[in-house]
């Protein structure tokens, strides 16, 4: 079983109250399992609902802002650690050092960007992190769809829909994540 969850979500909570409750759900799940969860620190859209759930929950938040971000999204007070950071990029890199699986719940570029990045440290072999799609009523379809267009027009290297792993529930989410291995730790910085 995995020690630490790395979270991607919106800063918005977006109009489909599905959205909040999966994260809540999420950082109640976190909490009960000790599953420790890394997230970017916000306190506003599902990054915040996720975080206060967990706390809420006796669970342990560990946030990565930027510091030019610690006003604009508003960075989650009483969280168990916070890191600020200087750019998105090193926000990235340090969440994903500080976890063993990640899960993006629904979200915007922002949240595209750090999901992309990933999958990428993973297809070029950087990761081995395994990476999860979980959102209400088909949120991520669309973008499976256009990975496999990605695929069938022979953009995409082998294996990129094997990158991620789209899932429809926190719950099975839950049983996907009961099964991993925590990944390795050590892998070579040359993101």
């Amino acid at each position: 079983m995995i020690a630490s969850l790395c979270l991607f979500c919106g800063s918005r909570p977006g109009f489909d109250p599905a959205h909040a409750e999966t994260a809540r759900a999420l950082g109640r799940w976190c909490a009960g399992n000790r599953v420790r969860l890394v997230y970017g620190g916000g306190g506003i859209g599902l990054m915040g609902e996720a975080a206060r759930a967990c706390l809420a929950a006796g669970g342990e938040v560990v946030g990565v802002i930027p510091r030019s971000l610690m006003c604009e999204e508003v960075a989650q007070a009483g969280l168990t650690a916070m890191h600020v950071v200087e750019t998105l990029h090193a926000r990235k890199a340090l969440m994903h050092d500080l976890s063993d699986a990640i899960v993006a719940l629904p979200g915007s570029i922002g949240t595209l960007d750090e999901l992309f990045e990933a999958m990428t440290w993973r297809e070029l072999g950087i990761s081995a992190r395994p990476i999860f799609l979980v959102g209400a009523n088909g949120y991520w379809q669309p973008l499976v769809a256009l990975l496999a267009h990605l695929d069938a027009q022979g953009f995409a290297p082998p294996g990129l829909l094997a990158l991620t792993e789209p899932l429809a529930t926190v719950e099975a989410l839950a049983v996907r994540l009961l099964a991993a291995a925590p990944a390795p730790k050590a892998a070579p910085d040359n993101r």
